[in-house]
């Protein structure tokens, strides 16, 4: 099957390109002569660097016609047999079409985010299995691709190690855990003074400090977890895509929601409690032995996007959270 060139198409987000990275592997595993290449928004463009499945990265600017357009001439003169389309969007399905492959794998109508993309599959098909991971797998599977044990390929380059170690050498720190308090929409997310609370509990247990990461729009959170851990404060690091891959391998453990990073994490090894609401961890949680916080009773699983706290989140409390950091934290040894 040497002739066979597959293109993977999953633009973003974070956490949405992890769970697709086992059904890159898979195909690679299953064809290793094949052309396997991913189309992705230049913002994570990052996150598939030195992808060892992977052939090449095209890394499109979507924002821009020009960018769109410089892209399709790409897709179009490497003549792919297959396109397989992980997001289920019209933008998606548009560009797994403009491909001109002749075989175009996606998900069915009822289960696509934007449902009339699948339109422009030939192939539609109703996921298998409770996790995104097995639903992506599954459009593997169709393309020819056996699964045996998922692996999430990803690469820590030298220099974003040494960056990392360089903003730890600052603050004096070796060891550390993670806190990372967004989440993208608020009802997913905990108290950021609570992770503060927390952060005291476990840098008396375990004698480290952590430090909190935080994306673009997200300081505010970071200050209100210092303002309330008190002494000593965790320390607040912005980091772009390719050294927050370095810190999250490198830490003891992570305590985060469900967003781009807890998936990360989970991929790269790190131990890992995540904090479930709203969201489904069957569906959206670790893909691992790692810790789920969820109180059932409170929680009515639905993904549309709050403003505000939901009572779901409120609901979990710094207690259950220490609670499980030691319960993972077992686990490892």
């Amino acid at each position: 099957m040497s002739e066979s060139r597959f293109l993977l198409v999953r633009l973003g987000s974070l956490g949405d390109i992890v769970h697709a990275l086992p059904a890159a592997s898979a195909i690679r595993h299953t064809f290793p002569d094949a052309r396997v290449d991913w189309l992705v928004d230049s913002k994570w463009t990052r996150l598939l660097e030195g992808n060892a499945d992977l052939n090449s990265v095209i890394s499109m600017e979507g924002k821009s016609a020009a960018g769109i357009s410089a892209a399709v001439r790409q897709l179009r003169a490497a003549k792919y047999t297959h396109a397989i389309d992980f997001q289920g969007l019209y933008k998606s399905a548009l560009l797994a079409f403009a491909s001109g492959a002749p075989r175009r794998i996606g998900f069915q109508r009822s289960y696509a985010r934007e449902g009339f993309a699948s339109v422009l599959y030939t192939d539609r098909l109703n996921p298998r299995g409770p996790h995104k991971v097995d639903h992506n797998l599954t459009l593997a599977e169709r393309a020819g691709a056996q699964v045996e044990n998922p692996r999430f390929s990803l690469a820590v380059l030298p220099e974003d190690d040494e960056r990392v170690s360089r903003e730890l050498a600052v603050h004096g720190l070796q060891e550390y855990f993670v806190l990372n308090p967004g989440g993208g929409w608020r009802s997913k997310c905990w108290p950021a003074e609570r992770y503060g609370t927390l952060h005291g509990q476990l840098a008396e247990r375990y004698g480290l400090r952590g430090i909190v990461t935080f994306g673009p729009g997200e300081e505010d959170l970071a200050q209100e977890i210092i303002r309330a851990a008190g002494d000593p404060a965790p320390i607040a690091l912005p980091l772009d895509l390719g050294p927050l891959m370095a810190a999250l391998r490198r830490a003891k453990f992570v305590v985060s929601a469900d967003t781009g990073p807890l998936h990360l994490a989970c991929a790269l090894g790190a131990p890992v409690v995540g904090l479930f609401g709203p969201t489904d961890p069957v569906r959206n949680g670790p893909y691992s032995s790692d810790v789920v916080v969820r109180n059932p009773r409170f929680s009515e699983t639905t993904y549309r996007r709050g403003a505000s706290y939901s009572p779901s989140m409120l609901s979990i409390t710094v207690g259950q959270v220490f609670d499980a950091v030691e319960r993972r934290l077992r686990r490892s040894t």
